[in-house]
């Protein structure tokens, strides 16, 4: 009689989610808690619709739809109506769990680098008032999670992701249903009616076409999204999806189709055209990010993560105190 299998090594969703949770929640308030002054701010510094006031206007700066008419006519000179945040945030979430994502080689895989990127966004966005909403991309379809308040509500989206089928889980005779990114996209559109934040965890892959110049199949979807809302675009990489290290004969497998293919690592050749592709690739989601109007947010598994966020926030901080107006209101 043959000895039974050994069994299979454990998944993130058998290390004690619960505990890993509470490590997420303090990693966040500890190391990011303070960068948003107040709780009507989100991660993204944007107008809100609260009349604050009026000054002058700024000729190729001001929009002219914000033209605060009767302050022109009693002045006249031009003047734009100031705007407060909204008092309440609505933050919608796409997160891709595709195949893709379940890559990695280091010290978290994409996946779990994604759950990180939704419990800082949730955190920081979270406040009275303030709702947060997530579809969750997998290889079964689209997951919608109702926009809702409370920590409760961001705990139980986050137990979710961590529980989410894997490519593990599957049969391996079952083929596995190619994401739609562009088509999640349009659906957070349609469940995004009040404008607010939209944040979308992906690394993108999806669509690509062989012309790097060309356009992307979710660059369109995602510039509707822009047109509208505030757009953070966190895309996820490992850094063996940037370069291939000299491993001698591997197969590799394509997560998405099943494909697989030997390949020898040992050709310094081949690994130089690896990395110049990758690097192409990578600039191709840059550029298409660019176009759409989605501020990005660069997240790799080997770096550590809360960092890569303070700079960004930082950063964006920065933009807004310097396009804050200089002028006194009137």
């Amino acid at each position: 009689m043959s000895a039974p299998a050994a069994p299979a090594g454990p998944t993130l969703a058998d290390l004690a989610p619960e505990r890993r949770l509470r490590r997420l929640e303090l990693t966040v308030t500890r190391r990011l808690d303070g960068l948003l002054h107040g709780q009507l701010r989100g991660l993204l510094p944007g107008p809100g619709s609260e009349i604050a006031g009026s000054r002058e206007y700024r000729p190729g700066e001001d929009e002219v739809r914000r033209m605060d008419w009767a302050v022109t006519a009693r002045t006249t000179v031009p003047h734009v109506r100031e705007v407060d945040a909204d008092r309440e945030l609505t933050t919608w979430l796409l997160v891709d769990a595709s195949p893709s994502m379940e890559y990695g080689t280091a010290a978290l895989d994409k996946r779990e680098l994604s759950v990180a990127a939704v419990a800082a966004v949730g955190f920081l966005t979270a406040g009275t008032g303030n709702r947060l909403g997530a579809q969750v991309l997998g290889s079964d379809g689209l997951r919608r999670f109702p926009a809702r308040c409370g920590r409760t509500h961001l705990l139980s989206l986050l137990r979710a992701l961590l529980h989410a089928p894997r490519m593990d889980d599957t049969a391996p005779d079952t083929p596995l249903a190619g994401p739609d990114l562009a088509a999640a996209l349009a659906a957070v559109q349609r469940v995004a009616v009040r404008r607010g934040l939209v944040v979308v965890v992906s690394d993108f892959l999806d669509g690509l076409p062989d012309d790097h110049d060309a356009t992307t199949g979710w660059e369109p979807a995602l510039r509707r999204l822009a047109a509208r809302h505030q757009v953070l675009a966190i895309e996820v990489t490992d850094p063996r999806e940037l370069e291939l290290p000299d491993v001698g004969l591997i197969t590799l497998l394509d997560p998405e189709t099943g494909r697989r293919r030997e390949v020898w690592t040992g050709d310094p050749e081949l690994r130089r055209r690896y990395a110049s592709a990758a690097a192409a690739q990578r600039a191709q989601v840059a550029r298409a990010l660019r176009r759409s109007g989605a501020d990005h947010l660069a997240l790799r598994t080997d770096r550590d993560w809360t960092a890569d966020i303070v700079r960004h926030v930082h950063a964006q901080r920065r933009l807004a105190a310097s396009a804050a107006p200089r002028g006194g209101v009137a």
